[in-house]
């Protein structure tokens, strides 16, 4: 791993603690910021290895950086003379005016590249080495699939005073933001890859984050 690609994620990991996190400093529970801190260090964690891991299996690699919106539409003038990086202003803006209600935790995209030397090796040098739509799919559906069951760990797990609850509250809300098909989301990407995946996984990750804001609202 590059060090930019590092600093990239030490960036992820803050701009998700102050989202999920203003909530618990509006209301000056200090302690809270820690366990939030910790979680999303862990979310973040069991969606890059189970991305790099499903890169590996599909003899490639997958490199992280801040969600940056360019684009506007598929033609080649619609696109922005300067990226934005709506990966720090949408998830910190949505808490903001929320007050901490709106827990948009989707920084980061990701990039699958094929490794040539892996292609060749195992196919031969004259091989077809590069990755289609429905690989760059599966990677990202490898993360979103390990943080569920992240949560679903969390969930049953006694909390002991760990808060494990609100771990799993976490990971479903991580894995529905990413699931939506914006820009070059893990939505976007899995849903281009096969749309059979992207609805069948999005309607677990909805279920998940059902229950999750169920839980946030008291009515469960």
């Amino acid at each position: 791993m590059e060090i930019s690609e590092f600093g990239h994620l030490i960036a992820a990991v803050l701009i998700m603690t102050a989202t999920a996190g203003l909530y618990y400093a509006i209301k000056e529970e200090w302690t809270m910021l820690i366990f939030v801190f910790l979680f999303m260090i862990i979310i973040l964690s069991v969606n890059v290895i189970a991305k790099k891991f499903m890169a590996y299996m599909v003899d490639s690699d997958v490199r992280f950086e801040i969600w940056q919106w360019e684009r506007f539409g598929y033609r080649p003038w619609m696109h922005l003379p300067k990226p934005i990086p709506m990966g720090i202003i949408a998830p910190l803006f949505l808490s903001v005016v929320s007050l901490g209600s709106l827990k948009f935790l989707a920084p980061l995209t990701y990039e699958a590249k094929a490794l040539t030397h892996r292609a060749a090796r195992r196919f031969g040098f004259y091989s077809w080495q590069g990755l289609t739509d429905y690989h760059h799919g599966i990677i990202g559906a490898g993360g979103i699939l390990a943080v569920l069951i992240l949560a679903f760990v969390a969930y049953i797990l006694p909390d002991s005073g760990l808060h494990l609850q609100l771990l799993a509250q976490f990971s479903a809300y991580f894995a529905f933001s990413n699931m939506l098909p914006l820009s070059n989301l893990d939505g976007t990407q899995i849903f281009f890859g096969s749309k059979i995946l992207y609805f069948t996984l999005g309607i677990i990750t909805l279920v998940f984050a059902v229950y999750s804001m169920l839980i946030d609202f008291g009515a469960i």
